[in-house]
């Protein structure tokens, strides 16, 4: 097998659902408004409630933008909005499940595909960690605002436990206020003494997250249908609860905290663009669903591009709210920010109305991130890249239900353990990295099939797609180096996969090798 047939693209018609056997077909059940909540739910949620505290104040590795949040806001709008109207094209000229995946096995080769599906489950899985542990942070402040304490121990991982400890113990040496630590830092580092030891050693995980994602797994295998009522039901709760964060912060807004705007320059607003591009990867959420969506050439696009637009204003306005009601330095490692925001101010009816919303409001942030992974694992074992047991369809739900219940056993293990702030940085360069593939899929398919037709055109082609790949990859470069080694290690151990297993078992390109071996004999003719 010549590696040049690695390269081989699927053809557009062989992506149609007639072209599907339908024991692995979905339902489609799901309409324009349906897909804009869709998007909605995972968009308005995985950054505003979870990342942009750190955007803000900066971490470890990386400085923050300080009240210029809204400037990172706005700049990382527009990268998602230029790949958006790619995705927009090829979502309505494939409407199959897979999104990047399916679109780069059609334009750019087998090889691309499967790397861009190895990337993508590395998105939407690791996005669903990061939103669980910000979930759990919710469900711990809820719980607090009703007077009930939740084990430390039983609601950290033992990394950020470790850390807040010796946060603690720097403030004491010092001589400084303990009661001044912000209070989730003082919970954290009680985690340590509080926890029970096996052999020596404290017991230290992450149970609310655990708990979250195997409820939002139930509902998923349960069915499409159900799955999208139950998103609609929590997004509303969450409009509602960003406005009533709106128009009760805006009274305990400080101008004062506005200043210095800018305080680490250019460089701090682009390090907090690319770490709240978190919050906009929703969209490409949407196109997971194509295969489960009616009418998929005209919904599509107005799913993917009506859940960019309805969001971005709404995020300059919370992020405008937010560093100004508390001191943009004091945003660090705040997984619940919004929350954090109204205790700081003293506001605490208004603070536990914030933590019940985030909690229903970050659930539906992980029900879609949770909706699109096992439907590119669907897909990529579809196509034979891996195991046939990994496109299994559920008889009665018809849901990829082995993969659903696979992704939220690995998304819980994982949450249970690790630190929010790694988990954003890896999700994002996997979703750029995705976006820089579609942005690459709409350029060569106009040269390639310039008169194919296409229910949605991208427009002012080539200048669209090329400044999606500018920013993008521009985005890509402000995450630290470590984030980078991450990623080359995952592709790399997926590719090693790909060469073990899936391009011997393609099932497209064994289709193209069987009718090519046939031609010969036809022209033979029978012996």
């Amino acid at each position: 097998m010549g590696w040049s047939q690695l390269w081989q693209r699927k053809p557009v018609e062989a992506l149609a659902e007639e072209a599907i056997p339908e024991a692995l077909r979905l339902r489609r059940a799901l309409g324009a408004p349906q897909l804009v909540f869709l998007g909605v739910g995972a968009i308005v949620g995985a950054g505003i409630f979870s990342t942009a505290g750190t955007a803000a104040a900066g971490g470890e590795h990386h400085v923050g933008a300080g009240p210029a949040l809204v400037v990172s806001f706005l700049l990382v709008a527009v990268a998602c909005g230029l790949a958006g109207l790619c995705y927009a094209e090829l979502a309505a000229l494939a409407p199959v499940s897979g999104s990047a995946y399916t679109y780069a096995y059609a334009t750019l080769g087998e090889l691309a595909a499967w790397i861009i599906g190895w990337d993508l489950i590395l998105e939407y899985a690791i996005g669903n960690v990061a939103v669980a542990i910000s979930w759990s942070d919710y469900f711990q402040s809820l719980l607090a605002g009703l007077g009930w304490e939740w084990p430390a121990w039983l609601g950290t991982d033992y990394r950020s436990a470790a850390a807040a400890a010796r946060e603690l113990a720097d403030w004491i040496a010092q001589g400084k206020d303990v009661s001044a630590l912000p209070l989730p830092t003082q919970h954290k580092a009680a985690a340590l003494a509080e926890a029970p030891r096996w052999w020596g050693i404290p017991v230290v995980f992450n149970l609310p997250a655990v708990l979250i994602v195997a409820l939002i797994t139930w509902v998923l295998v349960r069915g499409i249908r159900e799955s999208s009522a139950f998103n609609t039901g929590m997004v509303l709760v969450k409009l509602a609860v960003l406005g009533l964060f709106l128009a009760v912060g805006a009274w305990h807004v400080d101008p004062d905290n506005w200043t210095p705007f800018m305080p680490n320059g250019w460089t701090g607003v682009g390090h907090a663009a690319a770490i709240v591009f978190f919050a906009y990867i929703g969209f490409d959420a949407v196109s997971t669903a194509a295969e489960e969506t009616r009418e998929p050439q005209r919904n599509l696009p107005k799913g993917i591009l009506g859940s960019l637009l309805v969001c971005t204003l709404l995020y300059v306005a919370v992020g405008l709210v937010l560093t100004g009601m508390v001191r943009w330095d004091r945003l660090s490692h705040v997984a619940d920010p919004l929350a954090m925001a109204f205790e700081e101010r003293g506001v605490a009816w208004a603070r536990g109305v914030m933590a019940l919303g985030a909690v229903v409001a970050t659930a539906s942030v992980l029900l879609v991130f949770q909706l699109g992974q096992p439907r590119i694992f669907f897909c990529m074992a579809r196509d034979g890249l891996l195991p046939p047991w990994a496109a299994r369809v559920h008889p009665r739900y018809r849901t990829p239900h082995v993969t659903t219940v696979l992704t939220g056993a690995a998304v819980a293990g994982v949450a249970a353990v690790t630190h929010i702030d790694e988990m954003v940085e890896l999700c994002n360069i996997g979703t750029l990295f995705a976006f820089v593939v579609v942005a690459l899929g709409v350029l060569v398919l106009r040269c390639l099939e310039p008169e194919r037709p296409r229910p949605f055109r991208t427009p002012w082609v080539p200048w669209v797609p090329l400044g999606a790949l500018g920013t993008c990859l521009w985005l890509m470069l402000q995450l630290p180096a470590r984030t980078w080694v991450r990623f080359g290690l995952w592709l790399a151990v997926g590719l090693l996969i790909y060469l073990a297993y899936g391009r011997h078992r393609s099932r497209w390109r064994a289709a193209v090798a069987a009718e090519s071996a046939a031609v010969p004999r036809l022209e033979r003719g029978p012996r």
